[in-house]
């Protein structure tokens, strides 16, 4: 009898202990998910960001397209269709599409039931007007339950170019009055300064966890750790260089696939022949490798070319050494001497230093370059946001940030992408330096948080719950 009350009493212990451990990590609705950021938008208009790129250069772009605007359009606004990781289109608010021969006219069948934020149903006129202010070149028109897009010529990557963020499908009611489809809408927004969702009740992939998302604009790292330290915020934004120390302080630090290309680039083509032999020296004179380990901590991988290896997979194949032997024997054949100025943003000190590291490499090729925060220049240090895990999408967003045609090429095999990403790097207007991930740090209580290799937010799909569990 007591072997039995024994054997009754383990096993009421242990299903209380799986009900007690199913209940701590079991997802919970309700509470308030606080976020701080560097960025300060004044726009919550998926048109408002330029394609141009972030420049270090204080006040040379203000309203830049970039991850984190990217991450807060997305729990507002939504697309026709998603990409995923591997570049993979997925159904989003259209749940079938299919392109006529020629891959010029495509047709996309919208889902049925969606509804605003203001609480109109999602039509195709309302997405076809969209699309059409996003796009003034595309034909794009309602007909009967789909939106339909006429190019003038081929369009293989129509469908991956309806995924990004500027092609969003907004209802504009007024002017400054934007209406989505996204699993939040809009409760406060304080342009540059706060923004306050609130969970959309009957969001068709179903409601959020969270009531509430607050984010703080405008913060510098050091306030965004402070925020975190003092449980003011649950999810904030670290430096990329500042992954590995975070980690080793025991802090829980999440990241996403090199999105960033930071790279040197000139204001204009070159346009004699010793230009272009001083450029290839300068760019065959940057140690990429010491300033890897030493100002950026190992963050990010060297780069060599415009797109990172994992989403091109040909970058490990191109040279990223420096080679100074070389790059003293193009200058050397250069009859005037160079007097370059290069800018950057005076309040990044990891920018100064990169420059800094990229005029002594330059000096002992015998090139002068001139570290300035002054709003003109020769060239300039520029971060740009990757706008796509589509190769192609990607490479021809940089393009338009550089100011610089798409080259053309005949097909879309990976060697047609590989020629088209030569044609933009002959002649060294654009010198990659480094791809950078984006990383966050978060706070114990923030639960099912795992960010997308692309660094895109799912907010919809984590919760805020006990610190320990």
């Amino acid at each position: 009898m007591r072997r039995f009350c024994w054997k009754q009493l383990a096993a009421t212990s242990l299903l209380l202990a799986v009900s007690v451990a199913e209940g701590e990590t079991r997802p919970q609705y309700g509470g308030t998910l606080h976020i701080a950021m560097q960025e300060a938008p004044d726009s919550l208009d998926p048109l408002s960001a330029t394609s141009s790129g972030t420049s270090l250069v204080s006040g040379d772009l203000t309203q830049t397209d970039s991850l984190a605007r990217r991450n807060l359009m997305a729990l507002i606004f939504e697309t026709l269709v998603t990409m995923d990781n591997r570049g993979r289109i997925h159904a989003g608010l259209a749940v079938d599409w299919h392109a006529a021969p020629g891959n010029q006219r495509w047709r996309f069948r919208l889902r049925q039931g969606v509804k605003f934020h203001d609480g109109s149903a999602l039509t195709a006129e309302i997405a076809a007007g969209s699309l059409r202010m996003a796009n003034p070149s595309w034909k794009v028109f309602a007909e009967g339950d789909s939106v339909v897009v006429e190019r003038d010529r081929e369009d293989a990557e129509l469908p991956a170019k309806l995924a990004l963020t500027r092609n969003s499908i907004v209802k504009r009611n007024s002017p400054g009055k934007l209406s989505g489809t996204g699993p939040f809408h809009i409760e406060d927004w304080q342009a540059g300064k706060r923004l306050r969702l609130g969970a959309e009740e009957d969001h068709w992939r179903g409601r959020a966890f969270v009531d509430w998302v607050e984010v703080e604009m405008g913060r510098n790292l050091h306030d965004q750790f402070l925020a975190l330290e003092l449980g003011k915020a649950e999810l904030i934004e670290i430096a990329p260089e500042q992954g590995h120390g975070a980690t080793m302080e025991g802090r829980r630090v999440s990241s996403s696939q090199p999105m960033e290309l930071v790279a040197l680039v000139f204001d204009r083509d070159a346009q004699t022949d010793d230009e272009k032999l001083s450029r290839s020296a300068l760019a065959h004179s940057v140690e990429r490798g010491s300033m890897h380990s030493a100002l950026l901590q190992g963050a990010g991988q060297l780069a060599a070319s415009i797109l990172p290896d994992w989403m091109s997979g040909y970058g490990f194949a191109l040279p990223g050494d420096a080679d100074l032997k070389l790059a003293r024997h193009e200058r050397e054949q250069v009859r005037t001497a160079t007097n370059w100025t290069v800018r950057y943003d005076a309040n990044d000190s990891v920018a100064r230093l990169l420059v800094e590291r990229v005029e002594l490499n330059a000096r002992d090729a015998g090139l002068a370059l001139h570290p300035a925060t002054t709003a003109s220049g020769d060239l300039r240090l520029v971060r740009i946001p990757l706008a796509s895990a589509d190769p192609w999408i990607a490479l021809a967003n940089v393009a338009g940030a550089l100011g610089m045609a798409m080259p053309k090429v005949n097909g879309s095999a990976v060697e047609d992408l590989y020629s088209a990403e030569q044609a933009l790097l002959a002649g060294h207007r654009v010198i990659p330096l480094f791809y950078l991930p984006a990383k966050w740090s978060s706070s114990p209580t923030l639960k099912g948080w795992e960010p997308g290799a692309i660094g895109n937010w799912r907010l919809d799909e984590l919760w805020v719950g006990k610190e320990k569990e």
